[in-house]
């Protein structure tokens, strides 16, 4: 849907134009265009793409978001839902709809966040298998190197990259543009994913896309996509039975214990408050026992 010249939509012109309206505005940042133009994707294909707007009800919206996700997670849903409201409030800012038609939408409670750092001998385990592709393991190395966001990354360009200096423009959460850093492993990797690649996605599936794909998700050479969240996601749990997010987990876990200071993890993060870091400056047992040993008054020092 992204990229293309979209018509002033009406409420009797069909559903896709409007969608394509909606991802049209300036005020999106990249990655949140990415992940609307999934959602609306699927919410189109559920409703129709010919479907006028006038013909839409509460009822219909809400058969279609629960056949699309209500079996999903309820961080998932979530983020569906806030999807579809945000796109029917755009339609009704343009009196392209009377109406709210999510009513019958609601959140979802969310468990608390119980993840687990990786323990760092079993990370190590993993930098070293050799039942991994470069691709896998340049990723799962790079995300836990700068502690970001798996979709962050996923999102990067090869013109996003400053391999000189082992950092790279990332557009974080609100489309801000912010600076990521990582360390050897990473730098060791990324020049041999690239092979010499000056432009297009960094991480790229396996084969060509066997649907429309944006132009800003296309390898202009090979002609294959970006890698979804989605495959990159089974393709870790697959093989570690861990999920994307635990690397940036840990990398700010493991920071927290080895001693790094507040303004030094917010900064790594990019997190907006210390509230929203306190999660992973959990230390774990070995943490704790280490610390104790380290402290203990009846130690023989030199």
């Amino acid at each position: 849907m992204v990229g293309r010249v979209v018509p002033l939509a009406t409420s009797e012109q069909a559903l896709a134009a409007a969608t394509e309206a909606f991802l049209a505005q300036p005020s999106l940042a990249r990655s949140t265009r990415r992940s609307y133009d999934q959602t609306l994707t699927r919410l189109v294909r559920e409703l129709g793409s010919d479907r006028p707007l006038s013909t839409l009800t509460v009822e219909a919206i809400t058969v279609a978001v629960t056949t699309a996700w209500g079996g999903r997670a309820p961080a998932t849903w979530n983020r569906q839902v806030a999807t579809v409201r945000s796109f029917l409030a755009f339609c009704r800012r343009r009196r392209w709809l009377a109406e709210d038609l999510t009513v019958d939408l609601e959140r979802r409670p969310e468990p608390a966040d119980r993840t687990k750092a990786i323990p760092p001998p079993q990370l190590e385990q993993l930098w070293r298998r050799e039942d991994v592709g470069l691709r896998e393991k340049a990723l799962w190395r790079l995300l836990y190197e700068t502690a970001a966001r798996a979709n962050e990354l996923l999102a990067l360009d090869v013109e996003d990259l400053d391999l000189a200096n082992r950092r790279a423009r990332v557009h974080s959460k609100g489309g801000a543009v912010e600076w990521v850093f990582w360390q050897t492993g990473s730098a060791q990797l990324l020049p041999r994913l690239l092979a010499g690649r000056t432009r297009g996605p960094v991480f790229l599936g396996d084969r060509r896309p066997t649907r429309a794909v944006a132009g800003l998700d296309l390898d202009p050479t090979s002609g294959r996509a970006r890698l979804s969240y989605r495959r990159a996601a089974e393709l870790f749990h697959v093989r570690t039975g861990w999920t994307l997010h635990q690397l940036r987990h840990s990398a700010l876990t493991h920071a927290a214990e080895d001693g790094t200071n507040l303004p030094l993890l917010l900064a790594r993060s990019r997190h907006a408050s210390v509230r929203s870091l306190e999660r992973y400056a959990r230390p774990g047992p070995e943490a704790v026992a280490r610390h104790l040993a380290d402290t203990d008054p009846a130690r023989r020092r030199p």
